[in-house]
């Protein structure tokens, strides 16, 4: 990897992608630090060091902005709207037909989608920033901190618009830089961003775990996590590269004098199809009843069952039934994503039209039950594998000190290793296309 990168800064036009990348992050970092207007910034940094790291509800979300959110800064809402708004998207594509329609038609309906999740995302933002500030008014974004109520002194009407506002235009500043990276700089930008917001977190909650340890002035549970972590990088590495491959044979097919086809590939089905979206839907499903519960009046009984047995809170190790169902969603959020995600129907009749067949079964109604077969069989190893490393990471750094939130905790060891990988592909895939020595020997 390491070679990529300096075989990429000693290419001109890769050196000038690379800069221009690290010139937007910059940006971007600088505009996490900005503190909105309307918001007395001497009380958040005291609420901040109260907090000590227990961010409750708020800590994937403060993950993802990296630390803006509870700064409350204008780039507090971070990446997690457009996020969502893609996953939305997606999703709608497949029980809306003119979405579908739009999606076949290429570079000209993928373009109109887009332009949907960027309206989808700014109306996202106007809610969640809304959310934002009337948590921050009512003190309850810090529970437990003394001048909570006091972080927003202005309460006034005028004062909360200005804020959301502030918010929603750093949201789609946020998503303007991420798409200038992907057209001007290296790798996809929203992973980009997102990948150094949570790189962000991490010297931080590091020193924390250091700090927090009795063995050697901490040193040892410092070492020890580094090392733990290392381990888990590699064993994701691993899972995410692995995949089964379905071989494909193509008929001869002669036109006019020139024969065509007779050529063979394969159809890789990845181990982990889904990615990082699962745990993320999870994650999200579980905090709203537990967001309801914080903003409920009164102590009735469901509000003390759902913060004893749904509240994931930060340095304490999580109920067996706020486990039990977070794995559990993880599961069927990996079958279903899959499900809508692979039509193994339309890919069997792709490869019939063109010629295609796997070797062994029929082509049509047989091609597609045996993908389905295949990726079912695929998908079970994948969402266990995404539930354990969501879970078993997790539990364990909280016996050293560290946060629920921790960068080698599950969500985040899942989108750094992701992140990291598609980025140095096509850093090698770019450095291919430049290296014209092997045809010259």
């Amino acid at each position: 990897m390491l070679t990529a990168f300096a075989r990429a800064f000693r290419t001109p036009d890769l050196r000038k992608k690379l800069l221009f990348t690290i010139g937007i992050i910059v940006v971007y970092r600088v505009g996490t630090h900005i503190p909105i207007p309307g918001v007395d910034y001497k009380n958040v940094q005291t609420c901040i060091d109260v907090a000590k790291g227990n961010q409750g509800l708020f800590g994937l979300v403060n993950m993802f902005s990296g630390g803006a959110l509870l700064q409350i800064t204008i780039f507090a809402l971070g990446i997690m709207p457009y996020i969502t708004a893609s996953i939305i998207l997606q999703l709608l594509t497949v029980v809306i037909p003119r979405l579908e329609a739009l999606k076949k038609e290429g570079q000209a309906g993928t373009a109109k989608i887009t332009q949907y999740t960027r309206y989808l995302t700014v109306a996202l933002a106007i809610l969640q920033g809304t959310g934002l500030v009337a948590t921050a008014r009512s003190g309850a974004l810090f529970s437990g901190c003394p001048v909570a109520t006091s972080i927003v002194p202005d309460q006034s009407i005028f004062s909360t618009i200005t804020m959301v506002i502030c918010m929603t235009a750093g949201t789609a500043v946020v998503m303007w830089l991420g798409e200038l990276i992907t057209d001007r700089g290296i790798g996809n930008g929203m992973s980009i961003l997102m990948f150094m917001s949570i790189a962000a977190t991490f010297p931080s909650a590091l020193w924390a775990v250091k700090q927090s340890g009795d063995l050697a002035g901490g040193w040892i549970e410092f070492g020890t996590v580094i090392l733990v972590g290392l381990v888990m990088v590699g064993l994701v590495v691993l899972v995410e590269q692995a995949q089964r491959r379905i071989p494909v044979q193509y008929a001869k097919r002669m036109i006019g004098r020139r024969s065509y086809g007779g050529t063979s590939t394969y159809i890789p089905l990845k181990v982990n199809q889904a990615g990082v979206i699962p745990v993320i839907f999870a994650s999200s499903l579980l905090y709203i009843p537990a967001l309801i519960a914080q903003f409920a009046g009164g102590n009735s009984g469901w509000k003390t069952w759902v913060q004893r047995n749904l509240v994931n809170s930060s340095g304490s190790t999580p109920s067996p039934i706020y486990i039990s169902l977070y794995f559990l969603l993880i599961v069927f959020f990996a079958f279903f994503y899959v499900a809508i995600s692979f039509n193994p129907e339309e890919v069997a009749d792709n490869m019939k039209k063109y010629g295609g067949f796997i070797p062994g079964i029929r082509a049509g109604r047989p091609t597609a039950e045996y993908l389905s077969y295949v990726l079912n069989r695929v998908t079970w190893p994948g969402s266990l594998y995404l539930g354990l490393i969501a879970l078993v990471p997790t539990m364990a750094l909280v016996g050293f000190g560290a946060s629920q939130n921790f960068p080698f905790g599950g969500t985040s060891i899942l989108i750094i290793v992701g992140v990291g990988l598609e980025t140095v592909k096509q850093i090698e895939s770019q450095l291919q296309q430049r290296n014209y020595e092997g045809f010259l020997r």
